[in-house]
């Protein structure tokens, strides 16, 4: 997801779909990713949860069957067609931008940032409006950097771009993308589920 203003070229990156993926490999990767995830939304279920960077709702859809009855928002930017995956799958979701969020401040105990800080041209605006209108965890993910690059390289995908993804501006190592979102939040886990970065922080204590 980038930063979207009225009139201005926006960025989306690929559009491969990694979890519909049939390669045997990349299946095997997916399901590291997704029990990450899983692991990460161990303890109380909450109240209300937003995820910023919907894409297809893949991960959406997964939340809500591990929280059936929790009220769930989506954003992402505007985009036709993954507005109208939303509308098949029943997902409530919305056209926004992840550096001015429309919610008020702690409106959500939950807060999901999976594979998206990644396309914000002001990640640190976004990261501050997710601390803002989250009252308990957020879970964010990243890919890994240098080897996200050094498996798309392996693949033979981007390799005039020197493996980078389309759309990717902002690149983090693992321990580079824990002390990001230490900016903003405590990190309380980290995990590395190949070739990402993934971690669960709750809000910095005001001063």
């Amino acid at each position: 997801m980038s930063e979207f203003r009225a009139n201005e070229t926006i960025e989306r990156g690929n559009a491969y779909d990694k979890y519909g993926s049939t390669n045997p490999l990349e299946q095997r990767m997916m399901r590291g990713f997704m029990k990450a995830l899983d692991d990460l939304l161990d303890g109380p279920a909450p109240t209300r949860v937003l995820e910023v960077g919907v894409g297809e709702g893949e991960v959406m859809a997964r939340v809500r069957q591990r929280f059936p009855g929790v009220p769930l928002v989506g954003l992402d930017l505007p985009d036709q067609a993954l507005a109208g995956r939303w509308v098949d799958d029943d997902l409530p979701c919305m056209f926004g931008d992840a550096t001015r969020l429309p919610f008020p401040d702690h409106a959500f105990d939950l807060v999901l940032a999976i594979e998206v800080l990644e396309h914000v041209p002001g990640p640190e605006a976004a990261l501050a409006e997710l601390a803002r209108v989250c009252s308990g965890r957020l879970v964010a993910s990243v890919p890994f950097e240098p080897i996200w690059r050094a498996g798309n390289l392996a693949r033979r995908r981007y390799v005039r771009q020197l493996g980078n993804t389309p759309g990717h501006v902002n690149h983090w190592t693992r321990w580079g993308f824990t002390r990001f979102v230490g900016r903003h939040f405590q990190v309380a886990d980290v995990r590395s589920p190949l070739p990402w970065t993934m971690v669960s922080a709750t809000p910095a204590p005001a001063f």
